[in-house]
Formats: C-alpha cells, sequence, structure tokens
C-alpha cells in the first residue's frame, strides 16, 4: 500500500470526508468556502472530520482569497489553535507584492507549526519564477509538498511545467513532492504517472453534483482505480 500513489480530496465537511475515505482517499485538504478558493476551515469543523475519519488530514491555513497573506498573526493564532485540536498537517502559501514568495508570512506559520508537514498551495502557479521560489523555500521546516497544476490556467496548460519539474526532484528546492490538482482530468493521469508524480490532488472532480452538492464516494473510486491500474 505505501508505494501506491497518493490520493488527496477536498473536504468541507464530516460527510464529505467520510464519503472520500470509502472511495479511498488516502488524505485530505480541509477547507472552508470555495467561492474563495479554500479558506481556513473553523475548529468545529476540525474536530467533526477528525472523529469521522482515520486519515490523514491536512488543514487550510489561509484568511481570504489572494495569495497575500494578510493577518500574519492571526494566521499564526488559527494554527496554533488547530494543533491544540489535534492538527499535525498543513496547507499554506502567500506571495509579496513582486509575485515572490513572503518569506515573512511563510517563515512565522511554519515557526508556530513547529516542524509539522505542510503543504506550499498553488500560490506557485502564480509566483514571478517557480524556480526562484522553490529555492527560496528551500529549508523552510515541513515543507514537504507542491500543490501544483504547473500553471495559473491549470493541469492542461502546466502539463510540460509539472514533467519537467519531476525530472529535476535531485536538486535543491525540488526535493517536495509534486502535488498535482487544478483543472486536473483523468486523461492527464497516464503523463503524470509516466513521469514519477505520485500524487494527486482532487475537489471539483469528487463532486459530480458541484461544490453544493457532497463528495461522491463512487467518483473518489474512479481515481482510485484510475490510480491504481
Amino acid at each position: 500500500m505505501s508505494n501506491r500513489a497518493l490520493l488527496e480530496v477536498i473536504a468541507l465537511d464530516a460527510q464529505d470526508a467520510v464519503a472520500a475515505q470509502a472511495g479511498g482517499a488516502d488524505r485530505l485538504e480541509l477547507v472552508t468556502d470555495m467561492a474563495a478558493d479554500g479558506l481556513t476551515p473553523p475548529l468545529k469543523t476540525f474536530a467533526a472530520i477528525r472523529a469521522a475519519v482515520d486519515i490523514p488530514l491536512r488543514v487550510m491555513l489561509r484568511a481570504a482569497d489572494g495569495f497575500a497573506a494578510g493577518d500574519v498573526d492571526g494566521l499564526v493564532r488559527d494554527a496554533e489553535a488547530l494543533r491544540g485540536e489535534g492538527a499535525e498537517e498543513f496547507v499554506f502559501g502567500f506571495l509579496d507584492e513582486t509575485g515572490g514568495p513572503d518569506l515573512v508570512a511563510v517563515r512565522a506559520v511554519a515557526s508556530a507549526l513547529a516542524g509539522c508537514r505542510w503543504t506550499f498551495h498553488r500560490a506557485i502557479d502564480r509566483a514571478a519564477s517557480r524556480d526562484a521560489l522553490r529555492k527560496e523555500l528551500a529549508g523552510v521546516p515541513g515543507l514537504d509538498t507542491y500543490l501544483t497544476a504547473g500553471s495559473p490556467l491549470g493541469v492542461d496548460d502546466g502539463l510540460g511545467v509539472l514533467v519537467a519539474e519531476a525530472g529535476r526532484r535531485d536538486e535543491p528546492g525540488y526535493e517536495p513532492r509534486l502535488l498535482v490538482g487544478g483543472g486536473l482530468a483523468l486523461d492527464h493521469l497516464p503523463t503524470l504517472l509516466g513521469a514519477g508524480i505520485d500524487a494527486v490532488h482532487i475537489g471539483g472532480a469528487a463532486r459530480p453534483g458541484g461544490w453544493s452538492a457532497p463528495v461522491s464516494s463512487a467518483a473518489v473510486a474512479e481515481w482510485r482505480d484510475a490510480l491504481d491500474a
């Protein structure tokens, strides 16, 4: 089981979480407010999901739509409160006005996590330079994953970038795992898996009824089967 590709599914509540785990998800990304592309969920939502499933949970730390950090002290407080509730893995990522990583905000939040593992999310797809961002973030404690589509337009546009980056995993800044998400479709999987990319992230693809409908365990299972085939 340990060498199978990782399937991460966005969950908004415990119902989503149970369905995603039943369908074969390996990990959940917990967010609220998908109209703003996913913000920090309430503590009670985290607690309900943690009680409902036994797979790893990565919790979003994001206060507002966009890629600016905003209230860093508030993000740190949220991180500490979630850790106090038992959260062990997180998702965040902030850019400054130049399109580079907001190192002050990233380091402040990472410090509050005290070694917890975390994903730098799709802010990388809006960075002025993906390569420079990776090199600047190299060595920040806990960073083990980049959630990326390879392009702000989605995986269709970014596929070549993703394949190229997968081939650089021995270079400084490229060690974190590539977690591919953002307009991801089943027909992208052969190319990604062929390049050695072993982690994917789905949101809308797990909800045939749209974001107002719950996660479908059958939809998740379709992805699980495609990854395992």
